[in-house]
């Protein structure tokens, strides 16, 4: 059952709703950024996760839910499920994005599609229209959010490509594309698909403020505008280098995993990330990464208080709340401080979360609170 309609955002703070939310990742970016934030999430484990982190939380599926539950958001926010949009084996991936495609296309157009999706051979499917959804509900009844931020892998860009075309049609501008998260200083290396839309003005994708990983390329080459890439070592530290192998095998051999040492970034933290082995440089076995450690390689807080069953899978799953800081700041028109982000992911969660370390001066171009109404 839907919850009563949720006017708890503080006076002269920014509300935010996030769909999909998981264990917080992009939760954790709003408190640092200094806005109130609400997530929807179904899994038991990432709201038990949540709750302990301090997370306004709404256990539930975010189909039972709609604009209506949270008046005062004018940021919507999601990172739906990406498992059946890859491209790869038998096909099936590749005609579930034909059909959602299709279903973008029939929602712009006003129609009601949630019949048809019901007869989806995978309900996560249409998943991914929710944050659409809610953006046509809200424009329908005069309170469009004035700004949208969606994220998920690589793959589902062209939804996202879609999911724009739909919102220019009802006065948004938007941009997105492909970020690299070592670009954003997230010690490893992620490709998330990002979108970006606001009423008022073209948005665009955060600048990169790190250099791009190359393997063999030292951190000091590149572009001199921009920082070295952050490395496993800055964000793990023990008392001797490690070399990280990976759980999965390159080009699908198993006798050929990939290997990373810790002067580099990780590789994509997946929800396996407790299989990785360490070891030393030659070879002898080290304790792998613990949980914290692992949170610490998507950019939580050492003492982020992970719980529940199925940790590794919650960090796995989880936007790095760096990158999301970079995104959030994008599109709320906001510059952030690289030296307090550093010093706010490397902090302690409980002093920051209520602390709004990255709140700035705003330039001309940011959103303002919204009203009483819930408007700009």
């Amino acid at each position: 059952m839907a919850p009563e309609p949720s006017d708890s955002s503080s006076p002269g703070r920014i509300h935010v709703v996030d769909l999909f939310a998981g264990p917080g990742g992009l939760d954790v970016a709003a408190h640092w950024l200094g806005l109130d934030v609400d997530g929807i999430e179904w899994d038991g484990n990432a709201c038990a996760t949540r709750r302990e982190a301090g997370l306004r939380t709404w256990q539930g599926d975010v189909r039972d839910y709609d604009p209506s539950n949270f008046k005062t958001a004018s940021v919507l926010a999601g990172g739906p499920p990406c498992q059946t949009y890859t491209v790869a084996g038998d096909g099936a991936g590749r005609r579930a994005l034909e059909q959602v495609l299709k279903f973008v296309k029939r929602m712009a157009a006003g129609e009601d599609v949630k019949d048809d999706m019901g007869q989806l051979k995978d309900e996560r499917t249409g998943l991914v229209l929710e944050p659409l959804r809610w953006a046509l509900e809200a424009f329908k009844n005069g309170h469009p959010y004035e700004a949208i931020v969606l994220e998920q892998v690589p793959a589902v860009l062209p939804v996202w490509y879609a999911v724009r075309e739909a919102l220019e049609g009802i006065g948004y501008k938007a941009d997105c594309g492909i970020l690299h998260t070592e670009m954003f200083g997230v010690p490893q290396t992620r490709r998330r698909a990002i979108l970006i839309a606001r009423r008022d003005r073209q948005p665009s994708l955060p600048m990169p403020t790190h250099r791009l990983y190359r393997k063999g390329v030292p951190a000091t080459q590149g572009d001199p505008a921009l920082l070295p890439w952050a490395t496993m070592g800055d964000a793990v530290k023990r008392e001797s280098p490690y070399v990280v192998i990976s759980n999965y095998g390159t080009g699908g051999d198993p006798k050929a995993r990939g290997r990373r040492t810790s002067d580099e970034p990780a590789a994509t933290v997946t929800g396996k990330v407790s299989r990785n082995r360490l070891v030393t440089h030659d070879e002898r076995e080290l304790p792998r990464f613990t949980l914290p450690e692992a949170g610490r390689l998507q950019t939580f807080p050492i003492n982020y208080p992970w719980a529940g069953k199925d940790v590794s899978q919650q960090i796995g799953n989880a936007i790095p709340p760096r990158l999301a800081a970079h995104v959030l700041a994008a599109a709320l028109g906001l510059e952030l401080d690289e030296k307090a982000l550093d010093e706010a992911v490397n902090g302690n969660w409980f002093e920051t979360k209520d602390n709004a370390p990255l709140r700035r001066q705003k330039p001309s171009e940011a959103l303002e609170p919204a009203t009483s109404a819930g408007l700009f």
